[in-house]
């Protein structure tokens, strides 16, 4: 058995650049109905394990399962705490308006809400500020807690966990970003970030320490 499981997704890239490669990330997309985006971190995972083949200007070719052991083993090793940044958090009493200009001043995509204590309540997209600006209600006026996406529908992950499987949680919940915690006895601590490009990030620097 494949030392990884692949899901519906990437299986389906597979078999649309086995059928029509050599094809272009935007092509594979379409064909998808999905965002260039969206499908970054499937085609690094799987260019990083083998099965496809990427030159600059002409796209993904399908490559079979290469017998590098060594390489899937390396992916597999690879760890959340190795590639999450510092999570940007925000109290449960800012505003909306606020929580708009600190993402902005941030340069970040998920703001992280906690309570007085500094234990995780929720999780805020641009989505979630974006969906509440349109109308003609007072932002001044709207605490984040109202509008924030709480728990338990929170994905969430551990530094020790594995990126592989950290990646595929983002994949299938279609979120850019997800919170690195600590599970204490009282709480959920944030004690990090990790974001789709972390991950694309993580897989590079494994081809380049590979040379591939």
């Amino acid at each position: 058995m494949s030392l990884i499981e692949l899901n519906k997704r990437q299986d389906a890239i597979l078999q649309i650049v086995k059928e029509n490669g050599p094809i272009t990330g935007e092509h594979i997309a379409e064909r998808l109905g999905l965002t260039r985006a969206t499908l970054r971190p499937d085609l690094a995972i799987l260019t990083m394990a083998g099965f496809l083949d990427a030159r600059p200007r002409v796209g993904y070719f399908y490559a079979g399962k290469k017998s590098t052991v060594a390489i899937t083993e390396s992916m597999l090793n690879l760890k959340v705490k190795d590639f999450q940044n510092v999570p940007v958090v925000v109290s449960e009493s800012m505003t909306v308006y606020d929580a708009i200009c600190h993402m902005f001043l941030e340069d970040v995509g998920t703001l992280f809400v906690v309570d007085k204590d500094s234990y995780l309540q929720g999780v805020l997209s641009r989505k979630d500020l974006l969906r509440s600006s349109i109308g003609t209600q007072d932002l001044n006026k709207i605490p984040v807690h109202i509008i924030m996406t709480r728990m338990p529908n929170i994905a969430y992950c551990l530094d020790s966990d594995s990126l592989v499987l950290t990646a595929t949680k983002l994949i299938e919940r279609e979120i850019d970003s997800m919170p690195v915690v600590k599970e204490t006895e009282k709480g959920i601590e944030v004690i990090g970030r990790l974001t789709k490009t972390s991950i694309t990030r993580a897989f590079i620097s494994l081809a380049e320490t590979h040379d591939l």
